[in-house]
């Protein structure tokens, strides 16, 4: 899994030997050791664990077997609330230490059967990558260069021929694991996640190969509150019972409590170095482990002098780069009122800035905005939820929210991306669709025979600011002729759908070229000039004359 410098223990019958008696002493004394085990070959070094049932995740890659300091935290292991303050060895970077919790909420609403606990994410992420070289990530979570495990070639390692030709890994002929978290590229094919909604699945991203631990882990029915199922998850990790032995050593350390440290501090097995790349050198992770590392160009030594002897040079120190800037908040930059009638757009746009410790502008943060609530209101393009980055000045303006046809409120979330820090929220109104004008389309006399039915059909156009007001939500009411007209118990009526007497209607709404056209009106027995009402959202109102026609006399 991790590839890093240090010893590594070949392949063979003295691998399971040499890994139990390295992995013994480190139990014994407590101190923690950089040496790099093969995980190939000794899970049967013990026969006391299931066997796995899964391939592999790391193609059983090297990983580190240092082990955490026997002056532990003393945390209850369910403590949530962790300590600000503790050992370096306790300390996890906040990117990191984000990146796994946010996969165990996740992994917990898709699968809570599993009970993926996120400390057992940070020991398997601790043997594979030293917490991604101690944090070494940027805003979006991703390293600043790939950490890639040795070339799978068979020679000391497994023989695993290239599958994804050379995209993740810079091999085309053979695999290597790649990312914070190991994954060979073909595992990676399938359980490949996008744990930061960035769309992509990117294994040197902590927050995509968390997830896509988390979810390889709860592969199956496991239960990993259950200690075999456990066993059995890290075991399809890595086919090896040293390799179980130290994750559960860090797994319980960290169950005992730890706590969050800047992003670049955290501590780094020795010999980690500051990254790799996918060309072959001894200081890299798929480089052929060698007695003693090739100095650089800049170190060759100097010729002796005569008479004197040969000078030594010293081995030159990497430099370690500063500790990265993180997203701490993320504000409010400026955002107005959001109000919009249904199926309009917005006017507002929502703009927010993320913030340093210092509070500084931090370009490049990633920022999620999601749509919550009964609404059918979207973003641009359909979508209720969009990542966007922050741009030099540190803010990022969401896409065009447009309304949809539901009215009332609703609430628009903007978080920092795989981050636990306070979402900047805003409430957005949607109106219903007015109308400030509604007439007659034509002025014909409407009239009808007592007991009988209306010939012609009434039909009203609704306008806005003299554009046409489809989809405006229209009343009608057979009113009183007073001051204060009421619904009128006489005269002309309508039929709802059982065929019963009605005078008023709510349910009408003008179409797309704002015209209405009433159902069909009835009169009844009582002669006389009568008034419909229709009023719409809005408040435009017109009142129609309807005449009900006195009975002709019979002639003498």
């Amino acid at each position: 899994m991790a590839a890093q410098f240090g010893r590594r223990l070949r392949k063979g019958a003295t691998t399971t030997a040499v890994a139990a008696v390295a992995v013994a002493a480190l139990s014994a004394s407590g101190a923690p050791g950089a040496t790099l085990a093969t995980g190939s070959g000794d899970q049967q070094s013990a026969g006391t664990t299931p066997p796995p049932d899964d391939t592999p995740a790391t193609g059983n890659s090297p990983y580190y077997t240092d082990l955490p300091p026997l002056n532990t935290p003393n945390k209850p292991v369910t403590a949530t609330d962790l300590p600000i303050t503790g050992s370096a060895e306790a300390g996890i970077p906040a990117s990191i230490l984000a990146a796994y919790k946010k996969a165990e909420q996740t992994v917990a609403g898709s699968d809570a059967a599993c009970r993926l606990p996120w400390q057992l994410l940070a020991a398997i992420g601790k043997v594979e990558s030293g917490q991604a070289r101690g944090g070494r990530v940027d805003a979006n979570g991703t390293t600043f260069s790939p950490i890639l495990g040795p070339v799978l070639d068979g020679r000391g390692f497994a023989m695993i021929k290239d599958t994804d030709n050379g995209a993740y890994d810079g091999d085309a002929t053979h695999d290597r694991a790649v990312g914070p978290m190991q994954f060979i590229p073909s595992t990676w094919a399938t359980w490949g996640q996008d744990g930061n909604g960035d769309g992509r699945k990117d294994p040197n991203n902590i927050y995509d190969a968390a997830l896509a631990a988390g979810r390889y882990l709860c592969a199956g029915s496991r239960d990993l509150s259950v200690a075999a199922d456990l066993d059995r998850a890290v075991l399809s990790y890595n086919h090896s019972d040293a390799y179980l032995r130290t994750v559960r050593s860090w797994f319980d350390y960290y169950r005992r409590g730890t706590h969050e440290i800047p992003d670049g501090t955290g501590t780094v097995p020795p010999g980690l170095g500051g990254g790799t790349d996918p060309s072959p050198n001894p200081n890299t992770p798929g480089a052929s482990p060698s007695p003693t590392p090739t100095p650089p160009p800049s170190s060759k030594p100097k010729p002796p002098k005569p008479g004197g002897s040969t000078p030594t040079s010293p081995k030159p120190t990497p430099p370690t780069p500063p500790p990265s800037r993180t997203v701490a908040r993320v504000e409010n930059a400026g955002t107005g009122a959001l109000t919009a009638t249904a199926g309009d757009a917005f006017a507002e746009r929502i703009k927010v800035r993320a913030e340093d410790k210092l509070g500084g502008s931090l370009a490049k943060a990633s920022v999620t905005f999601t749509i919550a609530g009964d609404t059918d209101a979207t973003f641009t393009g359909g979508k209720n939820e969009v990542t966007l980055r922050t741009g030099a000045d540190g803010t990022v303006t969401a896409p065009v929210l447009k309304a949809g046809e539901k009215t009332g409120q609703f609430t628009v979330r903007a978080a920092a991306t795989g981050h636990s820090l306070p979402a900047v929220t805003y409430t957005a109104t949607v109106t219903a669709r007015q109308a400030d004008a509604i007439g007659r389309t034509d002025e014909k006399a409407l009239t009808a025979a007592p007991g009988a039915e209306f010939a012609d059909t009434v039909e009203v156009k609704a306008t806005y600011k003299d554009a046409v007001a489809a989809g405006v939500a229209v009343t009608a009411t057979m009113i009183t002729d007073a001051a204060e007209p009421v619904e009128n118990g006489k005269g002309p009526y309508f039929k709802d759908a059982d065929g019963k007497t009605v005078r008023t209607l709510t349910d009408l709404e003008t179409d797309a070229d704002g015209i209405l056209r009433l159902p069909k009106i009835y009169a009844d027995d009582t002669a006389g000039t009568y008034k419909l009402r229709l009023t719409t959202a809005g408040g435009a109102t017109v009142v129609i004359e309807l005449e009900v026609e006195a009975p002709q006399t019979p002639a003498a």
